[in-house]
């Protein structure tokens, strides 16, 4: 897959995103514990199928964004702490919603939710983690907090939508992928790091600045998860890799790749991903189709510049630790594919 270059050249150790960890711990124990109380219910399927997904790992960067957002300006209330959670559970909703349409089977090294307690508990508990999520940015009292993350709520059931209807279809352009994951992924990356500047009522250029870092983080995320799929690990994704080959997900290494491939290569995709019919070995002829065509390298390097954008749009806000670590997030994000 090649060897993907630092962002900073002055870095030496290992891309992490400890620092950001470290500068939103207290904070994110305050998260964590209003997580764990809003997904409780009297309906006792509710908080075993949340506390399966919540406690089954996950970065929470989408969270961390809300809080170190906050902190660069100064706020120094609880509502970061209520948006952070909102954020994690529109996360966590979106991660049960998407097992059921996609089929998958493992999330986070865990069985899905839908294997173990089947579709219809699945998506009903996303449901109800959703309500919860916006009855806790009512609470927060913020009007133009909770418009921005139901704005974003609404994108991503759009992108969720626009993939369903790009799946299986070769014939998708990156024009109309890049749509697919601006909406459905980069969206609430973009919507976690405005509010932070929101509640704590920093400039419209700061919060143009820190949705620009969100959005661009975002998309670098979903390419480099698009790279992983096809040459990474389960550790890497979260699930298992080839999981977009099997489930018929046209994703930009596969565009790249028809566009770029030969004639039997396009036979090869349309008997994999428009009929379904996915066979032992066919992930492995896919991964050597992408990296003969370059899919693979150009992918990576799309990540890398979006990265490069989130760098800029930090530029605009606030020196300091939590800028520091904002930037390393960005590093360890493209990093996974090093």
């Amino acid at each position: 897959m090649g060897v993907v270059v630092p962002l900073r050249e002055t870095r030496s150790e290992p891309a992490s995103i400890q620092n950001l960890v470290d500068l939103t711990a207290g904070g994110m124990e305050a998260v964590n514990q209003l997580i764990l109380s809003k997904a409780g219910s009297n309906v006792e399927l509710i908080p075993e199928i949340a506390r399966h997904l919540i406690s089954s790992g996950g970065k929470r960067l989408r969270p961390m964004l809300t809080l170190a957002m906050a902190d660069m300006f100064g706020y120094s209330g609880e509502g970061h702490v209520g948006l952070a959670a909102s954020v994690e559970f529109m996360h966590t909703a979106t991660l049960l919603h998407d097992d059921v349409v996609d089929e998958s089977d493992m999330r986070r090294g865990k069985l899905a939710a839908r294997k173990l307690w089947g579709n219809q508990a699945s998506v009903l508990v996303g449901d109800y983690l959703l309500g919860q999520a916006f009855k806790m940015m009512v609470d927060v009292g913020s009007l133009e907090a909770l418009q921005i993350l139901a704005s974003a709520s609404a994108v991503i059931a759009e992108g969720e939508v626009m993939q369903l209807g790009a799946a299986q279809d070769l014939e998708t352009t990156e024009e109309r992928y890049m749509q697919v994951i601006e909406a459905k992924t980069a969206a609430l990356f973009a919507a976690a790091a405005e509010v932070g500047p929101v509640i704590a009522e920093a400039s419209d250029a700061d919060r143009a600045h820190a949705r620009a870092y969100g959005m661009a983080l975002g998309l670098a995320f979903q390419l480099v998860d698009d790279a992983l799929d096809y040459g990474g690990s389960a550790a890497d994704l979260g699930k298992d890799t080839g999981d977009d080959l099997r489930e018929g997900k046209i994703t930009l290494p596969v565009i790249l790749a028809i566009r770029r491939g030969k004639p039997e290569d396009r036979e090869f995709w349309s008997r994999c991903l428009e009929e379904g019919d996915v066979r032992d070995g066919d992930l492995d002829r896919a991964i050597a189709i992408m990296q003969e065509t370059g899919a693979l390298t150009e992918t990576i390097e799309r990540a890398r510049a979006f990265g490069a954008e989130a760098l800029d749009a930090l530029r605009g806000l606030p020196a300091g630790g939590q800028r520091e670590a904002l930037a390393e997030a960005v590093e360890f994000c493209i990093a996974r594919v090093s």
